[in-house]
């Protein structure tokens, strides 16, 4: 992401780095502040997007709200930054705000075009490479070197090898003392799409303060009665309902329906709103895989717009069940 790319700019960017990649990418949507910028699926994995240019913006509140979200659809989560604090973000690092891993668009870069995931991750103190400890142990034992031996070689304590052959991570100083002895590799490579990257060995005497990840707050009030009579009548009829905040979305539903699990995005608004979020609405339900519907504050006689069911709070209060809820909105969807 160049200096001089505007946030807008390289959003389309990491877009189309993820459809060159084969992932179905919902449209970046305009609705400001964002918890998120894009939404991605290929084959089973959803990702949730954030693209920063200066990842200090990401304060805990919003990373509690986009890690929820994560949670809920479920999710992996990542954000796309620059800079931090004045100094540019390296390429190959994973680097973490509050329990959210971030990367520069060229490490995501190579990640899909090229396969080469990263290797370091930021923490406490400094960069790590993640330790392959089965591996590391292995070849210890299998070479009959005491712990003692081995942390001499790596200018480590015998604990710190420890922790090492438990998964800890290591500084590339200590990795790359440790393979030039073993000959052998020990560093692993990260997934930025299905894991986080490991905890580090504190420094001896030292407090390990590293950001820990928000809780999400209980929220089941938006402060707007209307709103908030929606997702009780959601509620009512057996759905797990999750209040959704800056999002094209006022809720996120989950609710076992004819066998399976389904996800129901709601928006509660005019049918102006409706108008301008239809499309992302049903992008954003399709790349879920679940279902999206517009409560209207009005009543118009509509059934939909542009392909989103649309409903009068009158109509939905007709539905009991979620199966009956889930049969309209296909229909009104269908038409």
């Amino acid at each position: 992401m160049a200096k001089d790319v505007t946030r807008d700019a390289a959003i389309e960017q990491v877009h189309r780095l993820l459809e060159r990649a084969g992932f179905f990418v919902s449209d970046a949507h305009h609705i400001r502040p964002t918890s998120f910028d894009l939404m991605a699926r290929r084959d089973s994995q959803l990702l949730i997007v954030k693209v920063l240019k200066n990842i200090d913006a990401l304060d805990p509140e919003e990373a509690a709200r986009i890690l929820e979200l994560g949670r809920l659809f479920p999710a992996r989560v990542l954000v796309i930054g620059q800079t931090s604090g004045g100094s540019e973000l390296e390429p190959g690092v994973v680097y973490s705000r509050y329990g959210v891993p971030i990367v520069v668009e060229e490490s995501l870069r190579e990640y899909l075009q090229k396969g080469i995931p990263p290797f370091l991750f930021s923490g406490p103190g400094g960069i790590f490479a993640r330790v392959d400890g089965p591996r590391l142990r292995g070849l210890r034992e299998e070479r009959r070197i005491s712990l003692g031996a081995l942390a001499s070689i790596a200018g480590v304590s015998r604990r710190t090898i420890q922790l090492y052959e438990e998964g800890a991570g290591a500084e590339p100083m200590v990795i790359e003392r440790l393979e030039r002895y073993l000959a052998e590799p020990i560093a692993r490579p990260l997934d930025l799409f299905l894991e986080s990257p490991p905890r580090t060995p504190a420094p001896e005497g030292a407090n390990q303060g590293d950001e820990k990840s928000p809780a999400p707050r209980a929220r089941r009030s938006t402060g707007d009665p209307l709103r908030d009579g929606v997702l009780r009548q959601l509620d009512g009829m057996g759905w797990e309902v999750s209040v959704t905040i800056r999002c094209p979305f006022d809720s996120l539903s989950h609710g076992d329906t004819r066998g399976e699990e389904m996800i129901l995005l709601t928006s509660v608004g005019t049918l102006r709103t409706a108008q301008r979020r239809a499309d992302l609405l049903l992008q954003l339900a399709r790349v879920a895989e679940g279902h999206a519907m517009f409560i209207a504050r009005e009543t118009s006689g509509r059934r939909d717009i542009e392909g989103l069911p649309v409903l009068s709070v009158r109509e939905l209060q007709r539905h009991r069940d979620r199966d009956d809820l889930l049969e309209e909105i296909e229909e009104r969807g269908a038409g």
